[in-house]
């Protein structure tokens, strides 16, 4: 299939009819279709099932055995009469390391169900990415449990961070955690740098704390037990500790770190996204101080919308010819057409 990088040349007509926009992650599938060129009218469903990974990677049978059936449940309220989607666009975490199952398997399976239009398959960051910014340059970083920086001038993709809660994720809601924790620790030890503030929270949120140890380190979800305490941080935070208040600034200049290693020419706009901004004006308002002083020719501007929307974004672009992002077969995979065997009846 040869690869689609390339805006719509003059002349081409967009493509009429609805647009497919998928966004899997760890808490489920969910799917969206909307009328081509109009990613705000799409009508959304969801599952409560992940996506399973093998040896593989992102495992593509299981992925279609969840996602066909809404599909289905879409096109019987949206287009009951109408054609099959005539673009997907597909944000998956894990895509760009463990995608290959899906480049392989998708485009001829989605092809037998009359999705033979154009194809992309994008990890969680591209598509968090058009949500907030849409197709055009500038850079996103998204704050969550974890925390990844992605930007572009439309020609190279730029990542900072990402690399999980033992590598990085510096700034995101399990660093944050982590970090409140010690400090709680140290307080416990009679050591410098504690809080007690931090210690009682601690405390209340997971118990004695000689007993974590053994509750945290064998859980296979670390991540999300050490950013449930990001919260308490905040609270403690905005209560007036000043360990607290100096953690949460600490995580502002690793967000800005991200940032500024991303943003084209330094310059140009910035969407911030992702559940750790519920915490407010404790992180929010060093991180805006930390954007102005280090990025003056930075301009922030508020997040259009999510992953979903932004695979639905995507999707229109296709269909229209202007899909403008690049196209670099990891963080992106495009083609201008699906064929090949395979699929199950839609």
């Amino acid at each position: 299939m040869p690869p689609l990088n390339t805006p719509r040349k003059p002349g081409t007509s967009a493509r009429a009819g609805t647009v497919l926009g998928v966004d899997s992650g760890g808490s489920g599938l969910r799917a969206a279709l909307a009328p081509a060129g109009a990613p705000g009218e799409a009508v959304a469903v969801s599952g409560s099932q992940p996506v399973r990974t093998s040896a593989r990677g992102i495992d593509a049978g299981h992925f279609l055995e969840l996602l066909l059936p809404l599909v289905r449940e879409l096109r019987e309220r949206v287009a009951p009469e109408g054609e099959p989607p005539v673009a997907v666009a597909v944000g998956a975490a894990g895509m760009a390391t463990l995608g290959d199952d899906l480049r392989a398997t998708l485009p001829g399976a989605l092809a037998a169900q009359g999705m033979t239009g154009p194809l992309a398959l994008a990890a969680d960051a591209v598509t968090a990415y058009t949500g907030a910014l849409g197709v055009r340059p500038g850079a996103v970083v998204a704050v969550g449990t974890g925390m990844i920086a992605l930007g572009t001038d439309l020609r190279d993709w730029r990542r900072a961070d990402g690399w999980g809660h033992l590598l990085g994720d510096s700034g995101g809601g399990a660093w944050l955690g982590r970090a409140g924790l010690e400090a709680a620790y140290r307080a416990f030890d009679g050591r410098a740098g504690g809080s007690q503030a931090l210690l009682a929270a601690a405390e209340e949120r997971f118990g004695p704390l000689p007993g974590l140890p053994a509750q945290l380190y064998p859980r296979p979800d670390r991540a999300a037990v050490l950013a449930s305490f990001a919260p308490d941080v905040a609270r403690c935070a905005g209560e007036g500790d000043p360990t607290a208040a100096a953690l949460l600034t600490g995580a502002a200049s690793h967000v800005v770190d991200a940032v500024e290693a991303v943003l084209p020419g330094r310059e140009g706009e910035v969407a911030c996204t992702g559940g750790l901004l519920r915490l407010g004006t404790p992180l929010t308002e060093p991180v805006g101080k930390e954007l102005a002083r280090r990025l003056p020719g930075a301009r922030v501007v508020p997040a259009a919308g999510d992953p979903l929307h932004g695979a639905v974004v995507l999707a229109s672009a296709l269909a229209s010819g202007a899909q403008a992002l690049p196209v670099d077969g990891r963080l992106l995979w495009c083609a201008t057409s699906a064929s090949g065997p395979g699929g199950v009846g839609i």
